[in-house]
């Protein structure tokens, strides 16, 4: 093991709606795996917090968080987080909810827009025919929104939507092409403080790549960004860890020499190497 610091700071147990094993499971996987800390940040969509219980989900989430942090203290750091997902489509329920517990790391993330389903769902016709070229400007437009308002930790999955239209559909992106947005999206993240999220769940899945690839990572760099994390996005424990060190290879690759830690809401540099 090349890094004596493993830690994962984007991770889902069974209270996400598409997780499948308990906090104390994967604090147990962690242990075994020899991860520093772990985050745990089960998904609350804010656009449909209240319509599909998100507020149970997120009171759940946190209240097995906390047994979980307090069986292995000691052992492992375990980080109370939450993935808000559109928190700009319900803003104040969203900063309502960040008020109301005692979160480590809150990460930041859109996974559908206004009135659409989650590209995971969308139809390859959405995609075909210039419709991919659309929903990413409008999905760089929300990010950036996001990016603005900054009341979050991590900015997640910065190329989510690649994920579908790359890796599960074949057709290809430019990503050159909205340079402007992005670039605009990465200087709200260094105004805010934002940390970029290295998400490597596309390196074990059809992508390939880590969601931002290393080029947007250096182009964070390039504009000021300080700090950056890595994720498995993992939802099954054997998923948890997974691609750690290839990100903190790209990390150290874009220049970042430390990664960054979050313990209520402050940010801890802990050093790569």
């Amino acid at each position: 093991m090349r890094y004596k610091n493993l830690l994962d700071l984007h991770t889902h147990t069974d209270n996400s709606f598409d997780g499948h094993h308990s906090a104390v499971f994967l604090c147990e996987t962690a242990v075994a795996r020899h991860l520093r800390a772990v985050a745990f940040t089960d998904h609350v969509e804010m656009d449909f917090y209240r319509e599909q219980s998100f507020d149970r989900t997120a009171k759940q989430s946190y209240f097995e968080i906390v047994k979980a942090r307090s069986a292995f203290r000691g052992k492992l750091v375990v980080c109370a987080g939450v993935e808000l997902g559109q928190p700009t489509y319900n803003l104040p329920e969203a900063e309502a909810l960040v008020q109301q517990y005692s979160y480590d790391v809150v990460v930041g993330s859109i996974h559908n827009l206004r009135g659409k389903k989650d590209f995971w769902f969308l139809p390859r016709e959405e995609y075909e025919n210039g419709g991919a070229d659309a929903l990413l400007r409008e999905y760089f437009g929300e990010l950036l929104l996001l990016a603005q308002w900054g009341k979050f930790d991590v900015l997640a999955h910065l190329t989510y939507p690649l994920r579908y239209i790359v890796g599960e559909h074949g057709i290809p992106v430019e990503l050159a092409r909205y340079a402007g947005q992005i670039d605009a999206v990465l200087e709200a993240a260094v105004r805010n403080k934002l940390a970029l999220e290295i998400n490597v769940s596309g390196l074990r899945q059809k992508l390939g790549q880590t969601m931002p690839g290393e080029e947007l990572v250096r182009r964070f760099r390039a504009l000021g960004g300080e700090r950056i994390t890595v994720g498995s996005d993992a939802h099954y424990a054997e998923d948890l860890g997974a691609g750690l060190e290839q990100g903190m290879d790209l990390a150290l690759r874009c220049g970042f020499t430390h990664m960054t830690l979050y313990q209520r809401r402050e940010s801890i540099p802990i050093e790569i190497l």
